[in-house]
C-alpha cells in the first residue's frame, strides 16, 4: 500500500512538470518572500529576596521537566597563586562530599532512583549549583538541592579523588597541540601569572586542603551573593513560594571584595613552542580585545564574522580556499563580559609552511585595514549573525541563561535585542573604524606551536624568536633543586665500581641495541594481566616493543622520525608525554648509563644509605643527561639492587621502584632476569626475561610509521 501511494505521488508531480509552464533562470526572483517575525525571547520572571539573592523564574510547559541553576559570585581567579586549582577541587568535592545527613553515594543513589541530577561545577569568576528533575520528583530534589547548598560536608575522603583529576589534567596537558597554543597565547595576551591565564600545578593542587575548601564556602555561599533561575513546567507564583520559603530566612552575609587583575601583555615578537611529535604548525597572533559593554562591541562582532567567523570569511576563502595554507583558519577580536577579551587570530598549517601562513595572515590583516568589508561583505556577516540568534535561543533554558549571565555581569536584561539592533545598525564604516582601532598589524605577539626539524630555520627570516618552556614542573619540587649539583668522588667511584660488576667497559661499549623477550604481569583492578613482550631498544633513542595482551597485539615505537602505537588496525600518533618518558627510560637503561660513567653530560653521586634486606645499601643518584634516577647499590660487589624514578602516571607523577634479582651471565655481561615493580609502595607488576641478544640485525622499517 504504502509503495503503491508513493508511485501515485511521484507520477502527480511528473504530470506536474511535465504540463507546467517552462521557468526561465531568474524567474525564482519572483517568489515573494514573507519578512520574518520580530525576535523576541519571553523574558523570565524577576524578583529579590530581602536577603538579596536574585531569582529569574522561566516558564516551560513542553515537557514535565524543571531545572535550576545557582550562580555564586567567586572563581578561580581569586584563589590564591600558591594554590591555583582550589576552585576546581572545591567544585567537585562539594558534590562528592555530599551534606551533613547524606553522603555523595548515598546522593547519587537517592537521585538516580528518580532520573535526576543535582552537579556542582566551578568557572574562573563564579561556581555553580544546578538541579534536574522530572516535575513529580521536583519537592524531593529541591529539598536535597538547598541542603547541598546551605549544608556541605566535603567529606576528606573525597579530596584525593578530585585532585587525581586535576593531576591527570596537568600530566596530560602538552599532549596537544591546540591546547597549547590556547594556553601560551592565552598568557601571552594577559601575562603568564594573570588570574586568567594562570593554571594549576602539582605544587599548587598539593597544597589545598579540607580547611581551604569549607573556609572557601564560607566566604562566598550567602545569598546576597547568588543568582538562582528556574525553567519548567511550574507555575511562576507557586516557584516563587518556593523559593521564598527555602531561602528566605537565609542571613546576608560579608560581600566579598572585587578582584583588582592586572594585565601585562608580551611584547610584540614571534615566540615558539618546541613540540616535536607533529608535523603541523599551531600559530596565534594575539594582542588584547575588549569587553561586551563597549560601544564598539556591536561592530566588532560584525567585523569578526566578515574576517574570520566561518566558511565564507575573509581568512577562510583566501588563506585555506585560495592559497591552501591553512587546514584551520579564523578570529577576531575577543570579547568578555568584565574584563578585556582577546584578539585572537588562528591558523593551523603544515609545518613546512609556517613562515608563510604568518606571512599570509600579515598580509590579510593589511588587507583588512586597507580594504575593509564592503557593503555585500557586510550584509552577509549580518545575516550569519542575525540568522544565528534563533538558533542560539530557540528554547526557554538558552533565554533564562543568558538573562541570567547578563543580571551577573550587571547588563541591561534587554542587551539580546540592543545586540541584535546593533548589529542592523552597523555600517561599513562602523567596521572599518573598528578595524583600525582595535587590529594593530605589526604589534601582535605571535605564538608558534610546533615541530622544530621540520620548520627549520623559517621563522628566524621573521626576527628575533623568543622560545617557551612549557615544561611541566615535577611535584615536590624542592626536593628536585635539593638534587647534587654535579657528581661526587664517592658518587664515580661508585660508578666505576657497578660498571665492573656488569661486566666491565670492554663488554658494554660495543652494545648499540638490546633485544629482550619477556614475560610479564600487570596488576589492575580486575587482577593480574599476563604480558608477553618482544623488545629492541637502539641506543641512544629508538624502541620498538611487540605486546601480546589478552585484548590483542600492541606495537609501540619510538624514534626521531616517528613516535606512535598501533593497536586493532588502527595507528595513533603518540602523545608527547610518552614519547618523553619513553626517551628518558631509554637514557637511564642500566647499559647505557655504564657506557656513560665517563660522559661530562652523565652526573653520579652518592647521596646516602639505605637498607635494603640485609644490605646497607649506598643511594647513587645519577642524572642521565637530564633523565634523573637513583641506583640502590651494594657497596661491596657493586650490584644495583633497586631502581627509583619519577614517572607520568594517568593520574599525575608517581614514584616507580624496581627490583632487581636473578642475575645471570649472557655473553659476559651480567643482567637482572627478574623485576618485582611497585608504583608509590603499591604492587604493580613483575616482568622475567626469557632471553636477550646484544647488537641483533636491525630492519629500520620496523622504525617506519604503518599507513592508517
Amino acid at each position: 500500500m504504502i509503495r503503491r501511494r508513493v508511485m501515485v505521488a511521484f507520477l502527480a508531480v511528473l504530470t506536474l512538470l511535465i504540463c507546467a509552464p517552462a521557468f526561465s533562470q531568474e524567474d525564482w526572483k519572483q517568489i515573494p518572500i514573507p519578512k520574518l517575525p520580530e525576535f523576541h525571547p519571553q523574558p523570565p520572571r524577576r524578583f529579590v529576596l530581602p536577603n538579596g539573592m536574585v531569582v529569574l523564574l522561566q516558564e516551560d510547559h513542553e515537557l514535565p521537566l524543571i531545572d535550576g541553576t545557582m550562580r555564586i559570585r567567586g572563581g578561580s581567579r581569586v584563589e590564591p597563586p600558591a594554590k591555583v586549582g582550589l576552585v576546581d577541587i572545591y567544585g567537585q568535592v562539594w558534590r562528592t562530599g555530599g551534606t551533613e545527613a547524606r553522603t555523595g553515594d548515598q546522593l547519587d543513589d537517592f537521585l538516580e532512583g528518580r532520573a535526576a541530577k543535582i552537579e556542582t561545577s566551578s568557572g574562573t569568576d563564579s561556581t555553580f549549583v544546578s538541579f534536574a528533575s522530572m516535575k513529580p520528583d521536583f519537592d524531593d530534589v529541591f529539598k536535597i538541592f538547598v541542603e547541598l547548598i546551605q549544608k556541605p560536608a566535603f567529606r576528606q575522603e573525597k579530596l584525593p579523588l578530585a585532585k587525581n583529576q586535576i593531576d591527570t589534567g596537568i600530566a596530560r596537558r602538552n599532549d596537544d597541540s591546540d591546547e597549547i597554543a590556547r594556553r601560551v597565547s592565552t598568557q601571552l595576551a594577559y601575562g603568564k601569572d594573570n588570574p586568567y591565564a594562570r593554571v594549576p600545578e602539582y605544587s599548587t593542587v598539593d597544597a589545598v586542603t579540607r580547611d581551604d575548601l569549607v573556609r572557601w564556602h564560607d566566604t562566598y555561599v550567602h545569598p546576597n551573593n547568588m543568582i538562582l533561575g528556574i525553567v519548567g513546567d511550574f507555575d511562576a507564583k507557586k516557584m516563587e513560594a518556593t523559593v521564598r520559603q527555602a531561602f528566605g530566612s537565609w542571613p546576608k552575609g560579608p560581600q566579598p571584595s572585587s578582584p583588582k587583575i592586572t594585565f601585562a601583555p608580551a611584547k610584540p615578537g614571534v615566540y615558539f613552542v618546541a613540540k616535536e611529535d607533529v608535523n603541523q604548525s599551531e600559530i596565534r597572533f594575539v594582542e588584547p580585545g575588549i569587553e561586551r559593554n563597549n560601544p564598539d562591541y556591536f561592530a566588532a562582532s560584525v567585523l569578526n564574522e566578515a574576517f574570520g567567523g566561518g566558511f565564507s570569511s575573509r581568512l577562510f576563502k583566501d588563506l585555506r580556499t585560495e592559497k591552501g595554507l591553512a587546514y584551520s583558519v579564523g578570529g577576531g577580536i575577543g570579547s568578555s563580559y568584565d574584563h578585556p577579551g582577546i584578539l585572537r587570530l588562528a591558523i593551523g598549517t603544515k609545518s613546512q609552511t609556517t613562515a608563510s601562513a604568518i606571512k599570509g595572515m600579515d598580509e590579510e590583516v593589511a588587507k583588512l585595514l586597507s580594504d575593509p568589508p564592503g557593503t555585500d561583505e557586510l550584509q552577509h556577516a549580518k545575516d550569519a549573525i542575525l540568522n544565528a540568534m534563533v538558533f542560539s535561543f530557540d528554547s526557554k533554558e538558552k533565554i533564562l541563561r543568558e538573562q541570567m549571565t547578563y543580571e551577573y555581569y550587571g547588563y541591561p536584561l534587554d542587551f539580546l535585542d540592543r545586540f541584535r539592533a546593533g548589529v542592523e545598525k552597523t555600517s561599513t564604516d562602523d567596521v572599518a573604524r573598528v578595524a583600525r582601532k582595535y587590529i594593530h598589524q605589526g604589534q601582535f605577539a605571535t605564538l608558534v606551536v610546533g615541530n622544530p626539524g621540520e620548520i627549520g630555520n623559517q621563522l628566524s627570516a621573521l626576527g628575533p624568536v623568543t622560545p617557551v618552556d612549557i615544561t611541566i614542573p615535577p611535584r615536590g619540587g624542592a626536593k628536585q633543586a635539593s638534587a647534587p649539583a654535579g657528581s661526587n668522588p664517592e658518587g664515580k667511584a661508585l660508578a666505576a665500581k657497578v660498571v665492573q660488576a656488569l661486566g666491565g667497559e670492554a663488554k658494554l661499549q660495543p652494545i648499540k641495541a638490546v633485544r629482550q623477550e619477556v614475560t610479564a604481569t600487570r596488576k589492575t583492578g580486575q587482577g593480574e594481566v599476563p604480558l608477553q613482550i618482544d623488545e629492541l631498544t637502539v641506543f641512544p633513542d629508538q624502541q620498538w616493543l611487540k605486546m601480546q595482551t589478552p585484548m590483542g597485539e600492541m606495537n609501540m615505537v619510538v624514534s626521531p622520525k616517528a613516535s606512535f602505537i598501533a593497536m586493532g588496525g588502527q595507528v595513533h600518533d603518540m602523545p608527547s608525554s610518552q614519547r618523553q618518558e619513553s626517551v628518558q627510560d631509554e637514557k637511564r637503561e642500566i647499559i647505557y648509563v655504564a657506557q656513560h660513567v665517563n660522559d661530562p653530560k652523565f652526573q653520579f653521586a652518592v647521596t646516602g644509605k639505605e637498607k635494603i634486606g640485609n644490605i646497607d645499601a649506598a643511594i647513587l643518584y645519577v642524572n642521565a643527561d637530564g633523565s634523573p634516577v637513583k641506583w640502590y647499590v651494594d657497596p661491596q660487589s657493586g650490584r644495583i639492587l633497586r631502581i627509583v624514578a619519577e614517572r607520568s602516571g594517568e593520574e599525575g607523577p608517581i614514584m616507580q621502584t624496581v627490583d632487581l634479582s636473578d642475575w645471570r651471565d649472557v655473553d659476559g655481561v651480567k643482567l637482572p632476569f627478574k623485576r618485582a615493580i611497585t608504583m608509590n609502595g603499591e604492587p604493580s607488576g613483575t616482568a622475567e626475561v626469557q632471553q636477550v641478544q646484544f647488537n641483533p640485525q636491525v630492519d629500520p622499517k620496523m622504525f617506519e610509521k604503518p599507513a592508517k
